[in-house]
Parts: C-alpha cells; sequence; structure tokens
C-alpha cells in the first residue's frame, strides 16, 4: 500500500496512491486510512508536512509490530472488516511458524563506515535498491504450498530486535504480493516469466517501490516457480524490468551468478532523468560485459507504461474508465495477468496527472485480501480472473474486464460514465489520441497520451491561479471555489468541474498550491502548459 513509530515499530501500507485524513467513518479510517478533514479553519501551521505525507502510493495496511493486518482500534467493526481480522490473524500465525531454508553464500560483507557511507547515500535516494528478496513456494507439514523467503540480499546487520523483528515481519508480508495466488501452487514445467510492481508507504510519506519478476528456474521435469522482490525508492517500471532481464540471464545459469551483479548494481549512483549509467557484470563464457541502464527524462512518466493500457481497451473504453477515475469511483480491474494488472493501473493513475489519486489502490489484490472488494470507498483495484463471480456480485462501481477473450469489457458500470465529460472537450482527447497507432513506441506514447489528457486539466481547472487570493505575499493563499466555478463560460464544462472540485485530488492540489511560495508561482510542468496554453489563446484572439 499507517501510522508508524520508528523507534518501536514499523507500518507499511502496501500499493499505491493514497493520503491520510481525519474525520470520517471508522471503518474507512482503519480499512484504508484514506480521509480528509473537511474544515479548512482547523488546518495546523504543520499542513504542509501533513500534505508531503499524503502524495503518496499505497495498497492496504499492514502493521508489522505486532503482526497484525489492517488492524482496528474499536471492537464494533463492520462483518467485512471482522473477516479481515480473522484473515490476516490466520496468515500472521502461519507465517510466525519457525521454517529453515539453505541460501547462497553473502558476498564479502562491507566494513561498518562502508555500509555506513553507504546506508547514507540511499537514503539520499542515489541507490538502485535497497534489498533484492527471493520468494518461492515450500511444501508445508499440511501439503500445501506456501511461498516463504529463502533469501534476501544484502542482510541487514547492527539492528537492535524491535527494528529486527519490524524488518523481518515486513519482509514475509512482500510474499502477499509476489504469490497474491496463496497457497495454490504445484510443481510445473512450464510457467512464462511475468513482471509487475507494487508500492510500500511509510507514515512519513515515504515510498518503497515493489517489484516482481516470477519466473520458472531452468531445468528439466517438474519444479517450482519462483520470484524475485527488489525494493527500492525509485519508481521506475522500465528500468527495473530490464534489470530483470538480466537477473533472468544470470539465473539461468546459477543462482550465485545474480548476486555479484546485483552487489554491482546497488553500488551504482542512480542516473538522473535523461541519464545513463554503465554496469561492469562477468558472466562465464561471454566474458565482462557492460550493461546501460537510461532513465527516462520526464521522471512522472518513468513508471508506466501506457502500451498495456490501450492494448487491452479501446479508446473509447479508457475515456469511460478515466471519467470515472476523475470522479474518485470505486473501479476493479480484471485480468490473468499479474503484469497486466499492475500496468494498467499505474497508468490508468498517471492519466490524473498533475492530480493524484487520493484513495485505495492496489495493484494486485492477494487472494487473502479479497473483502477488500467490499470496502464502501474509493479505490482502483487490480484482481485475477478467477475471482470474476465475487467482484460482479458488488453494486454502484466499475468493472473492466483486461482478459483476452472477453465477451464484454465493462462487466459492471454505473450508467453515466459516458456523460460525465464534456462533449467538446472528450471529443478532443479522442483526436489526440488517433495520433497513436498499434506500433508506437513507448517513447511516443509517452509523448502522445499526456498531450492528449493534460489539455483536458488545462481548459477545465486551468484558471485555478487566478482565485487564490492572499492578504500579503508571504501569507497563505485562499482558494475562492465559488467564484473559480462561476468563471467558467461552457454550462457543460462548469458542470463537471462543479463535481470535480468536490473531489479529494482537487482539493490536495489546491492545498498545495495554496501554501507555495509566491516566488514560486508559475514554475512548475502544469503551469507552465497553462501559461503556453493562454498564450496561444491570446495570439488567437489577436488574429480575429
Amino acid at each position: 500500500m499507517q501510522g508508524v513509530t520508528m523507534t518501536s515499530s514499523r507500518k507499511w501500507m502496501f500499493s499505491s496512491v493514497r493520503s491520510k485524513n481525519e474525520g470520517e467513518n471508522p471503518f474507512r479510517r482503519r480499512l484504508f486510512s484514506s480521509f480528509r478533514s473537511d474544515r479548512r479553519d482547523q488546518r495546523s501551521e504543520e499542513e504542509g508536512v501533513e500534505i508531503d505525507k499524503r502524495r503518496s502510493f499505497s495498497d492496504g495496511g499492514l502493521e508489522t509490530n505486532k503482526g497484525v493486518f489492517l488492524p482496528g482500534e474499536d471492537q464494533q467493526d463492520m462483518g467485512a472488516m471482522k473477516r479481515f481480522s480473522t484473515l490476516f490473524t490466520s496468515f500472521r500465525g502461519k507465517a510466525n511458524k519457525d521454517r529453515t531454508s539453505k541460501e547462497p553464500d553473502l558476498p564479502a560483507e562491507l566494513s561498518p563506515v562502508e555500509e555506513k557511507a553507504k546506508e547514507q547515500r540511499y537514503a539520499s535516494g542515489q541507490f538502485f535498491f535497497e534489498y533484492l528478496v527471493v520468494v518461492k513456494p515450500k511444501k508445508t507439514i499440511d501439503g500445501i504450498y506456501e511461498p516463504q523467503i529463502i533469501y534476501q540480499f544484502p542482510k541487514k546487520d547492527g539492528m537492535v530486535r524491535c527494528q529486527r523483528e519490524a524488518e523481518e515481519k515486513t519482509l514475509k508480508a512482500l510474499t502477499l504480493f509476489c504469490f497474491p495466488e496463496g497457497v495454490n501452487w504445484a510443481p510445473l514445467t512450464e510457467y512464462p516469466s511475468e513482471t509487475f510492481s507494487f508500492v510500500l508507504t511509510d507514515v512519513d510519506g515515504s515510498r518503497k517501490n515493489g517489484y516482481c519478476r516470477r519466473l520458472l528456474p531452468y531445468g528439466k521435469g517438474a519444479r517450482l516457480p519462483e520470484a524475485y522482490c527488489i525494493i527500492s525508492n525509485v519508481a521506475c517500471f522500465g528500468l527495473f524490468s530490464k534489470i530483470f532481464d538480466e537477473v533472468e540471464q544470470r539465473r539461468k545459469i546459477s543462482m550465485a551468478m545474480i548476486y555479484p551483479f546485483m552487489q554491482s548494481l546497488r553500488e551504482a549512483a542512480f542516473p538522473a532523468p535523461g541519464h545513463t549509467v554503465n554496469i561492469k557484470s562477468f558472466i562465464p563464457e561471454r566474458g565482462t560485459e557492460i550493461i546501460s541502464l537510461t532513465r527516462p527524462t520526464d521522471s512522472w512518466l518513468e513508471h508506466v507504461d501506457f502500451s498495456t493500457l490501450f492494448r487491452c481497451l479501446s479508446d473509447e473504453a479508457v475515456l469511460k474508465v478515466f471519467a470515472a477515475a476523475v470522479l474518485e469511483r470505486r473501479i476493479i480491474f480484471i485480468a490473468e495477468e499479474l503484469g497486466t494488472l499492475s500496468q494498467v493501473i499505474h497508468a490508468v493513475a498517471v492519466l490524473l496527472h498533475p492530480f493524484i489519486w487520493q484513495h485505495t489502490l492496489i495493484s494486485i489484490v492477494p487472494e487473502i485480501l479479497i473483502d477488500v472488494i467490499m470496502a464502501p470507498t474509493p479505490y482502483l483495484l487490480g484482481v485475477q480472473k478467477r475471482f470474476t463471480d465475487q467482484v460482479s456480485d458488488q453494486t454502484e462501481l466499475l468493472v473492466v474486464d483486461l482478459s483476452e477473450g472477453r465477451t464484454e469489457t465493462f462487466i459492471k458500470c454505473m450508467g453515466d460514465e459516458d456523460t460525465i465529460l464534456p462533449h467538446k472537450l472528450k471529443d478532443e482527447i479522442k483526436q489526440a489520441l488517433s495520433a497513436k497507432n498499434e506500433k508506437s513506441s513507448l517513447e511516443e506514447l509517452n509523448r502522445v497520451v499526456p498531450e492528449a489528457f493534460l489539455p483536458f486539466f488545462i481548459k477545465t481547472v486551468g484558471h485555478f491561479a487566478k482565485y487564490i487570493t492572499r492578504n500579503g505575499k508571504d501569507k497563505r493563499g485562499e482558494f475562492q471555489r465559488t467564484n473559480f466555478c462561476k468563471a467558467i463560460e461552457s454550462k457543460g464544462t462548469r458542470r463537471f468541474v462543479k463535481k470535480f472540485v468536490q473531489t479529494q485530488m482537487f482539493d490536495l492540489f489546491v492545498q498545495e498550491m495554496e501554501q507555495r511560495p509566491v516566488s514560486q508561482d508559475g514554475t512548475g510542468y502544469f503551469d507552465k502548459k497553462i501559461a503556453e496554453y493562454q498564450k496561444k489563446m491570446r495570439e488567437k484572439a489577436k488574429k480575429h
């Protein structure tokens, strides 16, 4: 995916985009921690810090100090919440059984001084990753195959007992997302490798991204798949997919070949946007190779792959999903492949730029968490195909089938999705999207798609800065919501904006603009695009 006391415990939220808010019903607060205060006159001087915490990704709750998932303080929970408690308590009990497994030898240990220096570099975001975890189904005494961590690189030493216990429980929880199918595993002879991702969010708003590559080890006969999971501060799906390609090539030779490569990677400084880093790597019979890893120029697009979204859905279907997302509705995506689910959900979230989804987002819902679909709050969820019947029982949501050979794309819908967006602006997005085709490269899609959707927000709410008033240069601004809406001439656009300004994503955006120093006005990416559009409109007006 939330609070934490770092001195004695740690709580991670699994997955992606959500916020800390106050003052809503207990079920929603305990399940998602995804609410806000509507009383704007009660904001504290520390609100800027709170906003930073809220601009984050998160999937579902996990409290690691006591091993209780999605905890609740009140005993008068709803039935679904009670089921969550039972499910997680059961899982926690199984996860805590003492298990032993053979682990490959670690590379040479670094001196305390060297390790401390590296930890400082990583804390500043310069390392590629924090650690690599290998997860594999292991047969239990009950005769079932339960995913377990069999290796972690590097081992973290020097932690006090409570920190070590919290770290171990957090790592064990990763098995939920590496193998969301739960215990339904058996040895296989064929299994196509797949890559997917999730995000962990700490209480201070810092994010740790989880990248997974599941594969079947090279060999003969039936064998169990393995999941290689990288935890990193960096959100860059494409780059880590390339890293996994190298990991998979080395796994075909020997697991021992993976760790020198990961050590070299961990020692390398992470490149700035648009730059490349070269990693030296040795492979028997091939010698020393140079692996080039390039980071995309636009950092806000480096965690997304639009090709999967537009391969699975038509432009019209994408617009329907966008309409539901922009009004913060409950949306569930269904597919067989884990990679499809994670890529599509992250792509949909990026379509909202410069706004950020402020509710629960779980790119891949583990089987043990499936009851989350009953939550009454907004969410973006990725659910595997075999749970379609359970999803179909829900009401007042949008259910999108991404699987091949589907009979219908929208299994469930509210019925008004086609009328949410202003008709003229909707047609403009469709026209802009026509610039792409099935053969468009990732670079072309990263240009065409933002150019199609960003103007929608420029034309609907791009005049926001004019309606933030200040009593002094260094004073906090105040957004004039009523006058802002009245300033819109088009009735259709005004009708949409009146609904959009009630969303949490818009509320958070405005709060940040109110707190932004005057010296920074007009310096952001969205501000510059607004200025370009307004200049274009003025020039057009002069010609007429």
